[in-house]
């Protein structure tokens, strides 16, 4: 790992720029929890002056690494690749508690490898959604969990069928007039928790004319690791899933799979990640040359145009009302770290009869950040509300998010106080190509 170094926090000339964006700032009102005050730690420790202990490392933890602070610093701070090479040196024996170093690694044994996680969602499955989950919730026993697992029983969505499966060919083909050959990566949590997700991109894609490529064993693109500093398994994730993708090509050639012209994802924090493999793998050109092929689905649409028979097709989303109002949730990692604005908003609205909206606090993080809302419950469930009061405002009919732990934070804050559906962009498209039109929530 490669050590911070003075000159890369010399722009910073303390304006506060970065404290009104910054999440953590913004809950807790301490100055040492906000980038300008991280920054002034760092350069300390690289004086000899500070020690990075458990109270300055505390510091650094509650940072979610939204990265907010990096679209609005006017000196151009790379914040980002500033707390990127510290969070390695947080997972430093006897810098958390036991019971941290525990949740962490139960996290990281699990949530990345859908195998695991499925077998330790299988007995919930009833559960999941269920009445009684909500009753549980209401009565108040789910505190008797502990703050972490009280977090995780609140996030967990009703469990399909397809939850529990990848039962997707290797190869969808296009419909009509083939355009290209894409892969598309399925995301850990995304294919448990929201299956429908990686359906309705594939209708889509497929609809538009492109061949869509799915490894039948492709694992996790390393995303949460990555998040948290723990760099060995952020690297074998990464290549394993670089030779997922080598072997589906060479092993089928044969069978008209060709290289493909792009590599896809619909969760916006394993995009991030994945274009960033070419300096998470040392800078092997493997890394290098996936990396570079890696689109968000909605920016690799955008620039390849929806097809006109796509558009044509596109039907109102609901039945009975001349407009209805979706107010688009931007990603942290879409929106900080890719700097993808347009795109999702620009296909969102060839839906008719769409009026889009945006709130107030667009770019501010929903505190769900990776597992930040796991291990650090209390300060996200004040982000979520937050977040969950400003989409509200709006008065939506439907809220767009394009990153599952986005969505799953959402849903769980918007439930009590405003229960809208909250959908990614590729469903709306999706239900709006094939006609299935939903009444909204909020409307009688």
């Amino acid at each position: 790992m490669t050590t911070p170094l003075i000159s890369s926090t010399d722009p910073c000339v303390h304006c506060g720029f970065c404290l009104p964006t910054c999440a953590s700032y913004r809950v807790l009102g301490n100055e040492m929890d906000s980038p300008r005050g991280r920054i002034h730690a760092l350069k300390g420790i690289e004086r000899g002056e500070i020690t990075l202990d458990t109270t300055v490392a505390s510091h650094f933890e509650t940072c979610l690494g939204c990265l907010a602070c990096v679209s609005a610093c006017p000196s151009g701070v790379r914040y980002d690749e500033l707390i990127e090479a510290t969070r390695p040196k947080l997972n430093a024996p006897g810098l958390r508690t036991p019971r941290e170093r525990a949740l962490r690694k139960l996290l990281f044994s699990l949530l990345p490898y859908p195998g695991r996680l499925r077998a330790a969602l299988s007995p919930l499955r009833s559960y999941a959604g269920s009445r009684l989950q909500k009753l549980f919730n209401a009565s108040g026993l789910n505190g008797l969990l502990g703050a972490e697992l009280k977090a995780m029983e609140e996030l967990l969505p009703p469990l399909s069928e397809d939850s529990f499966h990848d039962h997707w060919p290797v190869v969808s083909p296009a419909k009509g007039s083939k355009r290209g050959r894409v892969g598309l990566v399925l995301g850990c949590v995304q294919r448990v928790f929201d299956p429908e997700v990686n359906a309705a991109t594939i209708r889509v894609l497929t609809a538009n004319g492109f061949e869509v490529v799915i490894p039948r064993d492709q694992g996790c693109c390393g995303a949460a690791s990555h998040h948290q500093g723990e760099t060995a398994q952020t690297e074998a994730f990464a290549s394993d899933l670089i030779d997922a993708f080598d072997r589906v090509i060479g092993d089928n050639k044969e069978a008209g799979i060709e290289p493909l012209d792009a590599v896809l994802v619909a969760a916006s924090g394993c995009g991030h990640t994945m274009k960033q493999y070419g300096s998470i793998l040392n800078k092997q050109e493997r890394g290098q040359i996936f990396s570079a092929g890696v689109f968000d689905v909605h920016e690799f649409l955008n620039q390849q145009g929806l097809s006109e028979e796509f558009v044509r097709q596109l039907k109102p989303l609901h039945p009975n009302r001349e407009n209805v109002s979706i107010t688009y949730h931007d990603a942290c990692h879409m929106l900080h770290g890719q700097q993808i604005k347009s795109a999702p908003r620009e296909l969102i609205k060839h839906i008719p009869n769409v009026v889009l909206k945006e709130p107030l606090d667009a770019g501010v993080c929903c505190g769900s950040a990776g597992i930040y809302n796991l291990v650090r419950p209390k300060e996200a469930n004040q982000l979520g509300q937050m977040k969950a009061e400003d989409l509200s405002r709006t008065s939506p009919d439907w809220i767009a998010s394009a990153n599952i732990g986005c969505t799953l934070q959402i849903r769980k804050h918007l439930k009590d106080q405003y229960p809208v559906p909250v959908m990614h962009p590729m469903q709306l498209l999706d239900q709006s190509f094939r006609g299935q039109r939903m009444p909204a929530i909020n409307q009688t």
